[in-house]
């Protein structure tokens, strides 16, 4: 046979081929179920250029490692390109992917500007027998189906230490965690979730590895200040908050590591979409700046191969900086197709969770919902929970605006205020898992959701769906809300009640007016400049009756603008939003 081509364990008729790369290795072999671990039986040949190779007669399924020599000492190491392992500490087994029967399974990925984002995760989303597993998220398909959402974001799922985990300390990067299914059981949540037309957009972690159970640590036996060896930097720039693992950007074969990695999970696992973790840190010692150049080239040189296989995937980078450089295509830029807002995110929740009304900021809100990158409204993601924002000392939003009563009317108000303004404001907007039932407390990866909180809070539910169809013109009479265009209409400080016109190409069933009353108090005639004179049909009211007895303080209704500007008056309940859409 000819030398086959690709890294790790390479399946081909009649054996399994393998290449590693271990520059300081005086001597490796590849040891086995198949050769009886004899360290003896398979010695791999010199390539020449840090690449050793050799091919076996083993079989899809038999467990591996290598035995590597290096100053006279032998020792053993899992293969950094692993597929499969048996455990993070453990073996790496031989596995084809090939062998997947995907059908007719095609990519989901809908226009950009109609995406509305769930992230989850895999081990605690439906766990309410323990842990997780792609399985127990694949019985959870129809009803995020029906919420509305077309993608699904997984935190990350390559192999890591021990069992429980939020997935942001990968021991392996090619290896998919095995307690949640491994391989197979991600592509069949794949395979599943595209049958009912719903994007799977998989998280990865490049801005450290590890920092236990590292397979690529001193992988050959060299490193310098004893640190990490060749797949890391031996010098301060090793240096983040999760150890001393930051892969060394500038060797082209780590740069070929992780682009073959982000490849892996477009090619081998169909996933839609890849969310890069942390990438400040990618490009920054210290996150803060850009002073690991080859850091911002290894984003670029990945993103510009993804772009040119998979042109109808989405990158998306947690970068919370708001650089516009690193959702641009220019010569400078990083190339990712849209980046986490922190300049929404963060103002919103603050507008949400203020003690009194007198300390919420329409003047902050508003350049929340105004803000774009490289003049488009969809280079961003929006939200107002995310894995990071309930945890670490930061709570849900129903647990940090009504402690006491965290499904009652205020926690409901202020979820579901949020709610709107994040899904009629530009950008592509994000759900934390639970987000639409009222989970309280804050993220651990080992309490499940309680699932019953969709039976306790039936119209908040509701209202998250009507959101995301309107977001999402479900019905024809929205497409404003898909547009790039967004302009504050109207803002009142004294009654903290904001309004802004979204519109695509505006007129009827296009330009939609959203007004939202940061304020307790039921607000009645409040005047709003229209763009537009004639029919505004109520398309939505976060206080109608139909969601909740309890609402429903004033009445809202559909109204008729006038005059040159027009305007109307409008009547909005407390903590509460109305949509309007244009009839003309």
């Amino acid at each position: 046979m000819g030398q086959q081509a690709g890294m790790g364990a390479i399946p081909f008729e009649g054996g399994v081929a393998f290449r590693v790369w271990a520059p300081h290795a005086e001597r490796v072999a590849v040891v086995g179920d198949f050769n009886g671990w004899d360290g003896g039986a398979t010695v791999m040949e010199s390539e020449g250029n840090g690449y050793w190779y050799a091919e076996t007669k083993a079989e899809v399924g038999q467990e591996y490692k290598y035995e590597l020599t290096a100053g006279g000492q032998s020792f053993q190491r899992i293969d950094p390109y692993a597929r499969k392992v048996t455990n993070s500490v453990g073996n790496g087994i031989v596995y084809d992917h090939g062998t997947y029967d995907w059908g007719n399974d095609a990519p989901k990925l809908d226009s950009i500007d109609d995406l509305v984002i769930y992230e989850l995760h895999v081990g605690s989303f439906n766990a309410e027998q323990g842990r997780g597993s792609f399985e127990s998220v694949g019985e959870r398909l129809d009803y995020l189906k029906s919420l509305g959402v077309n993608v699904i974001e997984l935190m990350p799922v390559m192999e890591w230490a021990g069992d429980d985990s939020w997935g942001y300390n990968p021991a392996h990067l090619f290896a998919v965690e095995s307690v949640l299914g491994g391989p197979d059981g991600l592509k069949n949540l794949v395979k599943a979730a595209h049958e009912r037309d719903l994007a799977v957009i998989v998280d990865v972690v490049y801005n450290h590895f590890g920092p236990s159970d590292l397979p690529t640590w001193q992988f050959d036996g060299w490193s310098e200040n004893g640190k990490g060896g060749i797949y890391f930097y031996n010098d301060e720039r090793s240096s983040t908050p999760w150890g001393d693992t930051r892969p060394d950007y500038g060797r082209p074969e780590v740069r070929a590591f992780i682009r073959d990695n982000a490849l892996m999970w477009l090619r081998d696992f169909h996933a839609d979409g890849l969310r890069f973790d942390m990438t400040p840190y990618i490009r920054s010692k210290d996150g803060s700046g850009m002073d690991i150049p080859e850091g911002w080239a290894m984003m670029r040189e990945v993103n510009s191969a993804v772009r040119q296989e998979f042109p109808d995937r989405i990158l998306i980078a947690e970068d919370m900086q708001q650089n516009p450089a690193v959702s641009s295509t220019d010569e400078a830029g990083a190339a990712f197709h849209a980046q986490w807002d922190g300049a929404f995110v963060h103002p919103v929740r603050e507008a949400l969770k203020a003690s009194t009304d007198e300390h919420r900021s329409l003047e902050a809100l508003a350049g929340a919902i105004l803000q774009k990158y490289n003049d488009d409204a969809f280079q961003r993601v929006i939200y107002t929970e995310s894995h990071d924002e309930v945890a670490n000392g930061k709570a849900r939003v129903p647990l940090e605006v009504a402690p006491d009563d965290t499904s009652g009317e205020l926690a409901q108000k202020m979820a579901t205020l949020g709610a709107a303004t994040m899904l009629t404001s530009p950008g592509i907007p994000m759900l934390f898992m639970g987000q639409e039932f009222l989970q309280d407390g804050w993220f651990q990866d080992t309490v499940p959701l309680d699932w019953s909180l969709t039976e306790q809070v039936p119209g908040v539910v509701d209202i998250w769906r009507d959101l995301i169809a309107l977001r999402r013109n479900a019905t024809g009479r929205s497409a404003g809300l898909r547009g790039q265009h967004t302009e504050v209409v109207s803002a009142d400080d004294d009654a903290n009640v904001i309004a802004y016109h979204r519109w695509a190409q505006g007129g009827p069933n296009d330009s939609v007016v959203v007004v939202l009353n940061f304020s307790g108090e039921a607000r009645s005639d409040v005047p709003v400049r229209f763009p537009g004179a004639g029919g505004w049909e109520l398309l939505l009211n976060t206080d109608g009756t139909s969601y909740s007895d309890e609402f429903g303080s004033v009445a809202a209704g559909s109204v008729s603008a006038e005059g040159e500007p027009a305007a109307a008056t409008v009547n909005i309940g407390p903590y509460s939003a109305l949509v309007f859409g244009y009839t003309g």
